[in-house]
């Protein structure tokens, strides 16, 4: 896992570039870039890490992500058969035409509450995702005028929720998103067994204590909540490809079926089974 600056080189002096159907399924790759970014996938049940947020999507998932908010390719992992669409939008559009033309205020505003990150559900999604997927087939001019119209739909759209209540702000200077890589990188690799801290803090050559305090200062949070919610993202994934309970506990590294079920519940809000039956209730009602 990588938590570093991608440079996105568009070929054209278009505020727009089009990712039509990028396949990493293969890489867990955590990375951040100036540009904005709209995601589509179709086809996949994976996780959606998207800055300090870490939660699971069934299906499809539409996200809109603000600039520089570090976030994880939407298909890692992905063994089926699955669409991805990605449109790159440079932020001078913001700055030299959102901000600058009055009638463009809703679309300027989306752009705002997309340093929250945005996740578009129900029929936006649905009609949004169509409209992604035949975008490569547009003219340069058509192409433009389309993103111009997809933008607006999803401004003056309600459905959606935020993933941060407060804007995500991106701390990771150089050497913490060297530190940071190494660590999502050793959870990802290891999570299925017993993680000690200590192991952890001697990656990053640390103390205990002292890994302790730098990974709360630098990302609000503790390692151990983190990989409880790390190993509960995968756990839903789990899950919804079929397996029981009990594999899911052991096979996400949880020792006990009881503080799996405390901790399945406390992050959810729900119990594993209860998960899974409501998925499978939604499941029934679409079909």
């Amino acid at each position: 896992m990588k938590i570093e600056l991608e440079t996105i080189t568009p070929n054209t002096k278009s505020p727009f570039r089009l990712l039509h159907l990028p396949r990493l399924n293969h890489l867990f790759y955590w990375h951040f870039h100036p540009e904005y970014e709209l995601v589509y996938i179709e086809g996949a049940s994976a996780t959606r890490h998207v800055g300090d947020s870490i939660s699971n999507f069934a299906g499809s998932d539409l996200v809109f992500i603000g600039s520089n908010i570090p976030h994880l390719n939407f298909d890692y992992g992905v063994k089926t058969d699955y669409i991805k669409e990605v449109l790159h939008i440079k932020p001078k559009f913001k700055e030299q035409v959102l901000e600058e033309i009055p009638e463009l205020g809703p679309i300027d505003t989306l752009f705002e509450k997309s340093r929250h990150g945005i996740v578009f559900t129900g029929e936006t999604k649905k009609r949004i995702g169509e409209r992604l997927k035949k975008l490569y087939e547009l003219s340069s001019f058509d192409f433009f005028m389309e993103s111009i119209q997809i933008l607006k739909e999803l401004a003056l759209s309600d459905d959606y929720f935020l993933l941060h209540e407060h804007p995500f702000v991106n701390r990771y200077r150089k050497k913490e998103q060297d530190r940071l890589r190494n660590i999502h990188g050793f959870v990802d690799k290891n999570y299925q067994r017993k993680i000690e801290v200590a192991e952890v803090a001697e990656i990053c050559n640390l103390g205990k204590e002292a890994f302790c305090r730098y990974f709360k200062k630098t990302t609000g949070n503790t390692f151990t909540n983190f990989l409880n919610q790390y190993r509960i993202s995968q756990a839903k994934r789990l899950l919804l490809m079929g397996k029981n309970v009990g594999e899911t506990c052991y096979d996400c590294g949880f020792e006990s079926l009881s503080y799996f079920n405390r901790t399945f519940k406390r992050i959810s809000g729900q119990n594993p089974s209860d998960f899974k039956k409501q998925y499978l209730v939604n499941l029934k009602k679409k079909g």
